[in-house]
């Protein structure tokens, strides 16, 4: 019998389904890349998450290799040239957590322009302050996305009756793209910039995109503007924005992916920058959970399962 092998966490609907597909999984979501190296040459499928990435070096270990699924949308990790030239079939899962990832984002920018998260800890400490506390009504409001693809057209569908004007920008669509969203207005990155009061970023993680909102990008923005970021974590430049955080160039920030994401490894230069982020009351910040609910684990197995299924047939019919 195939055999798969399962990296990460998953919704028990995934193992079920490759079983019917004629694979033993092997479910070991605490192993280590390391162990994935030295294992993987024993099997015809994998499915990962987020901290094993298959590069070359690990294909050339995967002589069995049939399909790499990877639960979630960031492809950056899967060298997908690589694994063609190997046959290997390469399937994600970006719709399963596209709702979750818009629901988090709008309650990240509410409790940011609610002061939500100082307010809280304040009652908790017997300190009542209202005025201080005073919020901004997100009514009224232009909200720029970059990015439509599936979170950030997902986002905008929650933005729908927030009474506020949408402007999407995304450099790979072809024109028209939301028309079915006659609330959105498309536009070009520069007007975007000049225009909103929020931006967001729905992008993936490229040689193009990475440090995308750096100091020259804050600098054509409107002085005080809100970012949100539940895309990837390099696609800011951490230093950039922590300047404009502390000059007032960005308003707020709410941040649920990191150039850094694993505080253990952080070196003394990261430490201290990290501890100036920490610091700020105009950040909303949460550990890249942003699409990670009970209803978006079965999704995400189930369309998974349904990329995979279909690949693999389609292999069938081709005969290859």
């Amino acid at each position: 019998m195939k055999r798969a092998l399962i990296t990460d966490d998953c919704h028990q609907v995934l193992l079920t389904g490759l079983e019917q597909l004629g694979y033993r999984c092997d479910f070991y979501p605490e192993i280590t890349p390391q162990e994935v190296a030295a294992s993987i040459s024993e099997y015809e499928g994998l499915v990962i998450n987020s901290k094993i990435r298959v590069d070359c070096s690990l294909l050339e270990r995967a002589s069995k290799l049939e399909f790499v699924g990877r639960l979630g949308s960031g492809m950056e990790i899967v060298d997908r040239a690589a694994a063609a030239a190997r046959g290997v079939i390469v399937v994600n899962s970006p719709e399963g957590n596209r709702n979750a990832v818009a629901e988090h984002a709008l309650g990240m920018l509410l409790a940011l322009l609610n002061n939500l998260m100082r307010a809280d800890r304040e009652v908790r400490q017997g300190i009542w302050r209202r005025e201080a506390n005073r919020g901004i009504e997100l009514s009224g409001k232009i909200v720029g996305i970059i990015g439509f693809g599936h979170t950030g057209s997902q986002f905008a569908r929650k933005l729908a009756g927030m009474e506020v004007q949408v402007l999407a920008y995304d450099k790979y669509k072809t024109p028209q793209y939301a028309t079915d969203m006659p609330w959105v207005r498309e536009v070009d990155l520069r007007s975007l910039q000049q225009a909103a009061d929020v931006i967001s970023l729905h992008l993936p993680l490229t040689e193009e995109t990475h440090h995308f909102v750096n100091a020259s990008f804050i600098q054509n923005c409107q002085p005080g503007f809100w970012l949100i970021n539940t895309s990837r974590g390099a696609c800011v430049k951490t230093d950039d924005l922590i300047d404009a955080l502390e000059t007032g160039q960005i308003g707020g920030a709410c941040l649920d992916v990191f150039e850094n994401e694993r505080p253990d490894t952080f070196t003394p230069e990261e430490k201290k920058l990290y501890e100036r982020l920490y610091a700020s009351d105009r950040v909303v910040l949460s550990p890249h959970i942003a699409g990670w609910t009970r209803e978006s684990k079965q999704k995400l197995a189930e369309v998974l399962l349904a990329r995979i299924t279909e690949a693999l047939q389609s292999r069938g019919r081709r005969g290859t």
